[in-house]
């Protein structure tokens, strides 16, 4: 693992590489900007026919990893809307907030720590004094609009998992350390919304409590960093476009004692995709003493009562899958021919396996549906038919699709397909019966 000191953001040396990824996203059915029939509404994306599937695959790898093959870890689904009391007591209403300027020459708002005195818009280097603006938004639940029905959409998924802490403690029967890991939608009013899907005010996280003995914090700290780092390796993210960088005590959030960021060389320089923080027990203390109720942990073995201390591993899904995007793009040529791929892992690409009947004559569709029917319950699948079968393997090597398996008129005797490889091209004959199996095989599957 690599530690880093705070730097100025370091290009990656591809420029165009952010327009290119932005483009193929829209038009392969990635990530499409929102409303845009009216002209769309800035910073909020929807996810498209692919996008929704990689997106769905990376926070189930993430879940598989921190959840399934663990049994000290459980999940919860809290809900999206509380009321002030969570957000007060966790300290959001006073200190969630980042430094507001406006450019006295152009008008423009920007965060004070992100534009180092220069104004982005126009050059200008005269601003207004900074001013503290709270990311979270308020609304109001219920019919009438004042202030005891204030209610806030979370800016984290973290606080539904401590006030839950007591319900999940009590009907799971876990005992220190143990984790509760959640998925979900947060919403922060960013100041300067940025670099796509990036920094959105609408986005999903991937975050994990883990609850500790206060003594055994600072070990389990440093598990969980070598945790999550080689999660982003094992999933194919080159160990030469990642990094992990701690935070300097002046960075560190009010509710911090030790923060490091898994970083990720984007097009712009490195960025968190991942923050892993011990959070002490300021947030179970702060809603035990806000609340009344008693959020400690009692050992019966010792007779002990304490708060646990807590391991926050927390990752932006959205942002996450865009780094996935960024590795994977390549450019190669195939038989003389230009070819855009992307390199994606099995487990995060959108589709898994292509279908491609080489002809549209319904002689091979019997044969082409059957083998489809097979795939499905294994794998995300795509069945296309359209244009030259050259032009199909071109299409799935763009969006990252590892295996094509082609139906031809041969299929219809020996029952046998031949499947194609994105990476290395090769295609070999696979009888039609053990598909699965070798598909499973080349997956790393079992079976």
């Amino acid at each position: 693992m690599t530690h880093a000191d705070a730097a100025t953001p370091t290009p990656t040396g591809d420029e165009g590489l952010m327009e290119k990824i932005v483009n193929l996203c829209k038009r392969r059915g990635f990530v499409f900007p929102s409303a845009e029939i009216y002209g769309g509404f800035r910073s909020t994306y929807d996810y498209g026919p692919l996008g929704v599937n990689m997106l769905r695959n990376v926070k189930n790898a993430w879940w598989r990893s921190m959840v399934q093959l663990r049994d000290d870890v459980v999940g919860l689904d809290a809900a999206i809307l509380s009321p002030p009391a969570v957000w007060e007591a966790s300290g959001h209403l006073k200190n969630f907030s980042d430094p507001l300027v406006d450019c006295l020459k152009c008008h423009s708002r920007w965060r004070a720590d992100k534009i180092d005195g220069v104004c982005p818009n126009c050059g200008s280097t005269e601003f207004t004094e900074s001013r503290a603006f709270n990311l979270m938004f308020k609304t109001h639940a219920g019919p009438l609009e004042n202030e005891g029905a204030v209610a806030y959409l979370r800016p984290e998924t973290a606080q539904g998992m401590f006030v839950n802490f007591m319900n999940v403690l009590q009907t799971t029967r876990k005992k220190p350390p143990f984790g509760i890991a959640q998925v979900g939608k947060s919403f922060r009013n960013e100041i300067t919304p940025q670099n796509f899907v990036f920094r959105t005010r609408e986005f999903e996280q991937m975050e994990m409590e883990y609850f500790v003995p206060p003594a055994e914090a600072d070990q389990w700290f440093e598990y969980w960093l070598a945790e999550r780092f080689s999660w982003y390796l094992d999933l194919g993210i080159p160990r030469e476009k990642i990094r992990l960088r701690h935070h300097e005590k002046d960075e560190l959030s009010h509710y911090s004692t030790a923060t490091a960021d898994v970083e990720f060389l984007f097009p712009w320089g490195w960025d968190e995709l991942e923050g892993i923080a011990n959070r002490t027990d300021y947030d179970l203390r702060a809603h035990s003493e806000a609340s009344g109720e008693r959020l400690e942990y009692f050992d019966q073995a010792s007779g002990e009562r304490y708060f646990p201390f807590v391991i926050e591993p927390a990752a932006g899904a959205t942002r996450t899958m865009m780094a996935f995007l960024l590795a994977a793009y390549d450019e190669d040529q195939v038989g003389g021919e230009a070819r855009t791929v992307l390199h994606l892992d099995w487990r995060i690409a959108p589709t898994q396996v292509a279908v491609l009947p080489l002809s549209k004559k319904e002689t091979l569709e019997p044969s082409a549906r059957e083998v489809l029917g097979m795939l499905q319950p294994h794998f995300f699948c795509d069945y296309d038919v359209t244009q030259s079968i050259g032009r199909r393997y071109r299409r799935q090597d763009e969006v990252g699709t590892p295996w094509c398996v082609t139906v031809d008129f041969d299929s219809l005797e020996d029952r046998a397909v031949t499947v194609r490889d994105r990476d290395t091209t090769e295609q070999v004959r696979v009888p039609i019966d053990g598909l699965v199996s070798e598909l499973r095989r080349r997956s790393g599957q079992a079976g």
